[in-house]
């Protein structure tokens, strides 16, 4: 009966630590392959959830739905919308990382490619396209009368360069930089947005030449600072060569060069050594002098050498064709004789809708 009593403890005692420890085992296994199985989706749902939206935009910025079978005929949106006209390709990117450009009826995403033969358009107003290879370069020379504005529209009334431009069809002229209402001469119209902007574009660094009548005292040394460099309110500018043309008094004339085209910068200049600025007439843009039989008011389109000139000049492939006649011959003495009459009922007819206005 002794040895009976060990054996029989021996057996009660081993099934109950089997017992007592493999269900523990197997229900924290269970429970701990439940917990892992459970966390695990919660994690991918989170991080598909997370990365959900870069994902889709992404795919459309790539590859959209628009650009996907059209080989490669194809250029960037900001690329075409420049060469329409709609400002510069930095602006362009900027307008469409706002998501205010569509094309067929989606919204478009920076490195977008088209053919230019969708329907673009820029806050739900379509915007004109012409083919590059239909689309003919065109550049025109105006002399800009004193008292007109560089704008389309201007909500004073008074007169702009476009008012008197002759009118395209499905295309628009773009002004290169600007002329304030107190300055006359040479100014640039293309139907080249791309041209455009590489012809205003500071690193470029293409020659603008004025003629420019001082009133005050003026000395060497002005003059030499005003060469060297002098501090304005957006930063150092100078010119890059000054020529005196004479004068009598205090009034002086001075033909000055300038490589950019900032706002005003040839009266600031000349403002900064205490002297005043009279008149002031762009004569030169680049190698290509204003037309002297040109008179104010007046336009003349450019032939083809010269448009060349100007597209070689900021790095644009040549143009083939032209709209100017070959046999073309220059203005004579009574067209010039017309520009001017038709230039003064212009400027008179808006100072009577501005003297209205104001009585009003």
């Amino acid at each position: 009966m002794s040895a009976r009593k060990p054996s029989t403890k021996k057996t009660s005692e081993k099934p109950v630590k089997i017992t007592t420890k493999k269900p523990s085992a197997k229900v924290s296994s269970k429970t701990a392959r439940t917990a892992s199985t459970k966390k695990k989706p919660a994690v991918k749902t989170q991080n598909r959830n997370k990365n959900h939206q870069p994902s889709v935009t992404k795919t459309v910025v790539k590859s959209p739905p628009i650009t996907n079978n059209m080989g490669d005929n194809t250029e960037k949106l900001q690329k075409v919308l420049a060469r329409a006209g709609k400002g510069s390709r930095r602006a362009i990117e900027e307008i469409i990382s706002a998501g205010r450009v569509s094309v067929d009826g989606k919204t478009a995403y920076l490195g977008d490619r088209v053919t230019g033969k969708e329907q673009i358009r820029i806050d739900g107003h379509l915007v004109n396209l012409v083919a590059t290879d239909e689309q003919i370069c065109r550049v025109l020379m105006y002399n800009k009368p004193e008292g007109e504005m560089c704008t389309r529209k201007d909500p004073e009334g008074r007169p702009t360069v476009f008012d008197r431009l002759p009118k395209l069809d499905g295309e628009r002229w773009i002004a290169v930089g600007r002329l304030d209402i107190n300055t006359s001469g040479m100014l640039l119209f293309t139907t080249d947005g791309e041209l455009a902007n590489r012809l205003m574009h500071p690193s470029q660094q293409i020659e603008r030449e004025y003629a420019v009548r001082v009133f005050g005292e003026i000395n060497e040394a002005m003059l030499q600072r005003l060469r060297t460099g002098v501090k304005l309110e957006d930063g150092p500018a100078r010119f890059k060569q000054i020529t005196y043309r004479g004068g009598e008094g205090r009034n002086h004339w001075f033909h000055v060069v300038l490589t950019e085209g900032r706002n005003r910068e040839v009266r600031r200049l000349w403002e900064s050594q205490d002297v005043q600025v009279s008149r002031l007439i762009r004569v030169r843009y680049g190698d290509i002098n204003m037309q002297r039989q040109l008179p104010l008011g007046g336009w003349a389109e450019l032939p083809l050498k010269e448009v060349n000139y100007f597209r070689q000049l900021v790095g644009l492939a040549p143009e083939t064709k032209s709209k100017v006649k070959i046999d073309e011959k220059m203005m004579d003495n009574a067209k010039n004789r017309r520009i001017r009459r038709s230039v003064k009922k212009h400027q008179l007819r808006h100072k009577q809708q501005a003297t209205r206005r104001r009585r009003s």
